[in-house]
């Protein structure tokens, strides 16, 4: 979905352009999710920054990358996407816009190999389901445990057809349950009291109390810990492991400033750059220096397991299990 926007940001958007454009500086179109960009989204801080090396002006563009690249094919202003997820890789590849980095990633610090030539990881997490302690004072401590709770348990996920989290979680109970997935979905359907477009929505009806669980990533808790100064909520460890999920950035290969988009594809991985990870994007950053992390990150619970599929085996159960989640959601 793409966002609306109002005269009045068409023309200060158009202002600032032209003045980017007046001072002489070249201009980095870069796609981002729509939350990158918001004012409580990285985006703000990574534009101050970069900006301030590159001597240009970063635009952020937001809404869906992958369907907006289709549409635009080899016209497409883009010079950098940032936001692609690890399950968005075969298809984003296929589209045959995006060029090889070139970058050195052996500093990387993710629990899974990674020596993909396009795509540069910048923050990666897991799936999880987050819960309130005053709510539950007793959780699942397994999925198993989770699947055979009582039904008045009430969660919100997201739809996988939009939602990266969403498809995350399909994933996730493929990769756990294999070829009795079915009956795993059967057993957790009476327990989603809503299934929501996108991760926002969710995660709202959480905090407002609507629902005892939501599905999120393993490190949400620390922006309560930190930003909030509350305690209650916890993420659920599962020892059948948990799905990992990095956010990437990938430089188009149309791109008429390659050496800004090689810039910016350096600050991704410089100090800067993943010492905002944290706390702007309240996820692990890719490259993790000593002592890079909040004490409230290093605190929180982590899986023995990281459960993780290849993009070719992704993108090959892709379509079934999400044929699958809603023939039985639909029962």
């Amino acid at each position: 979905m793409r966002p609306i926007l109002s005269p009045a940001l068409m023309i200060a958007g158009s202002l600032m352009a032209s003045s980017a454009l007046a001072e002489g500086k070249p201009e980095l179109i870069v796609y981002a999710p729509d939350y990158f960009a918001s004012e409580w989204g990285p985006g703000p801080q990574i534009e101050k920054g970069f900006e301030g090396r590159c001597g240009c002006d970063l635009q952020f563009r937001t809404g869906d990358l992958l369907t907006r690249l289709r549409l635009e094919g080899d016209t497409t202003p883009a010079d950098v996407v940032i936001g692609l997820t690890t399950d968005q890789t075969a298809a984003a590849r296929a589209t045959g816009l995006l060029a090889d980095h070139g970058k050195d990633l052996s500093t990387l610090t993710l629990p899974i190999a990674w020596t993909d030539p396009v795509f540069v990881p910048f923050n990666w997490g897991e799936a999880a389901f987050i819960y309130d302690k005053n709510r539950l004072a007793t959780p699942p401590a397994s999925f198993a445990a989770f699947l055979t709770a009582p039904d008045d348990l009430k969660i919100v996920i997201q739809d996988p057809r939009s939602s990266p989290s969403g498809l995350a979680l399909l994933l996730w109970v493929k990769a756990v349950y294999g070829d009795t997935s079915g009956d795993a979905w059967r057993a957790l359907k009476p327990k989603v009291l809503t299934v929501t477009p996108g991760w926002s929505e969710a995660y709202g009806l959480f905090t407002s109390g609507e629902a005892d669980m939501v599905l999120s990533y393993i490190t949400s808790p620390a922006y309560h810990i930190i930003a909030e100064h509350d305690l209650t909520k916890a993420a659920l460890i599962f020892p059948e492991g948990h799905y990992f999920t990095a956010e990437l950035v990938a430089k188009t290969g149309t791109t008429d400033q390659p050496a800004l988009a090689d810039a910016f594809l350096d600050y991704v991985l410089s100090d800067d750059f993943q010492g905002m990870i944290a706390t702007a994007n309240w996820s692990y950053p890719a490259r993790m220096t000593e002592g890079g992390l909040p004490p409230e990150f290093a605190a929180l619970a982590r899986p023995e397991k990281t459960l993780f599929l290849t993009e070719t085996e992704a993108e090959m159960i892709r379509g079934p299990v999400i044929d699958e989640w809603l023939s039985i959601m639909s029962e």
